[in-house]
């Protein structure tokens, strides 16, 4: 806490509040000390176009911009210069001391949560902010960003962090399996349905539930949903009693929902209920300063064989010129395999496995319906993988847990070692890492 001073530009604090600041560990900073941790500036006079020259005058870890409520192209401006987080003049006490407390706590590093690039910092105080509320949340982002490790994020920094977090992925589901998985079922309910069984909405009663590919959520179902998130309770298929939810629902996709509402394949009314405070995760080629950071976490994540291994400064390159269309998971499927492929302590940039040219090649697409229809087989493929892990390959308890039939499931067995899919080796792997 020794190094948390604050300046003060253009602004003035009253002494009770220089007061609660000591007792939190901040000092008001002084000329001919060092870089202070957090400069206050005040730039309510300034045009957009003055902003970044006023800023470069200032050397500070972290900015808390000042302005007025119309300056809302100065606010952008500023947020894209780096500017951490502001606030409208005129600012209360209690605001100001929680903008900087929000500010230091994020200073604090989150093992599953790895962040750098200023913009990544600006979307993690966004996320702390929602965390305080109980408003529901709406991540977009491409495939890949990172939108359940931030709904985590926000799940742990909320009140209800002692309650369950379950995500559950709306494209990775059948849709016949869908509405039974999220609102549960009763006894007899369908074929197959052998016992009672709560749904995720049950399991995530009194914490938070991530409805990732909310996109994918067929439209009879999106009705369904509308009148749970409405209504605050659930009726489980087959049932006739309703059970009230005390609930903190985040949603994600990495489609345009406002143009999926526009081509009818999105309920307008269920859009509004969702987007309430929505938070957009930019792609990784656009946040270059995560990646070396993200891919040092996951050489240590990844690491089990006890030997030091480090990037070498052609590899460090290599990853920090890729595009990572994948995303922060192709960036760690690249570790993985980095890894495996290493040859010493310092990996090298050829055994990361990425494209050096600077060429894009555009592949040649098929009708990109068949290619959505493929993901969506594949991400079903993975789901039952994932069934079948937790249950040590028991066929049974997974045709119960997907409410289907063991005949049935042994066609999707069936159907995925036609796809290529070796269900009995991928078991016998997962084992033997245990």
């Amino acid at each position: 806490m020794d190094n948390l001073k604050i300046r003060l530009v253009d602004f003035t604090v009253s002494e009770s509040t220089i007061e609660r600041l000591k007792a939190q560990g901040f000092m008001l900073w002084q000329q001919g000390q060092t870089v202070p941790w957090l400069t206050i500036i005040n730039l309510s006079q300034l045009k957009p176009s003055q902003l970044a020259e006023h800023l470069s005058g200032f050397s500070s870890k972290n900015f808390l911009a000042l302005l007025a409520p119309e300056q809302g192209e100065l606010a952008a401006a500023a947020m894209q210069s780096g500017v951490q987080d502001y606030l409208l003049l005129p600012v209360e006490d209690e605001q100001l001391i929680a903008s900087i407390s929000r500010l230091h706590r994020l200073e604090q590093p989150d093992p599953k949560l790895i962040v750098a690039a200023p913009v990544s910092r600006q979307l993690l105080m966004l996320a702390h902010r929602a965390a305080t509320t109980e408003a529901t949340v709406l991540l977009t982002g491409e495939s890949g960003t990172g939108k359940e490790p931030l709904a985590s994020y926000i799940h742990r920094h909320s009140s209800r962090a002692h309650k369950p977090f379950v995500a559950i992925n709306c494209a990775a589901i059948p849709e016949t399996m869908l509405e039974s998985i999220l609102f549960g079922h009763t006894k007899g309910a369908f074929t197959g349905a052998s016992c009672d069984k709560a749904g995720k909405f049950e399991q995530a009663n009194g914490g938070t539930l991530l409805l990732d590919e909310i996109a994918e959520m067929p439209l009879a179902l999106q009705a369904k949903l509308l009148r749970v998130l409405q209504e605050r309770e659930v009726e489980r298929l087959g049932g006739s009693h309703t059970i009230p939810l005390d609930i903190r629902v985040i949603a994600a996709t990495n489609k345009d929902l406002r143009q999926a509402v526009e081509n009818g394949s999105f309920r307008e009314d269920l859009f509004y209920r969702l987007d309430v405070l929505p938070l957009k995760i930019f792609p990784l080629r656009d946040r270059k300063a995560d990646i070396l950071p993200l891919a040092e976490h996951f050489l240590q994540s990844f690491n089990t064989q006890g030997v030091e291994c480090y990037f070498s400064r052609q590899a460090r390159e290599a990853l920090l010129g890729h595009d990572w269309p994948g995303n922060v998971r192709e960036l760690e499927n690249c570790i993985q395999r980095a890894l495996v492929m290493r040859r010493g302590q310092a990996i090298q940039a050829a055994e990361l496995g990425l494209s050096v040219s600077c060429d894009i090649q555009v592949p040649e697409t098929p009708n990109p319906a068949s290619g959505l229809k493929e993901s969506k087989r594949q991400a079903e493929f993975q789901f039952i993988v994932d069934i079948l892990r937790r249950v040590q390959g028991s066929r049974s308890q997974t045709a119960a847990e997907l409410g289907m039939t063991t005949r049935a499931l042994r066609y999707k067995l069936a159907q995925m070692r036609d796809a290529g899919i070796d269900v009995d080796q991928l078991l016998q792997r997962a084992g033997n890492a245990a």
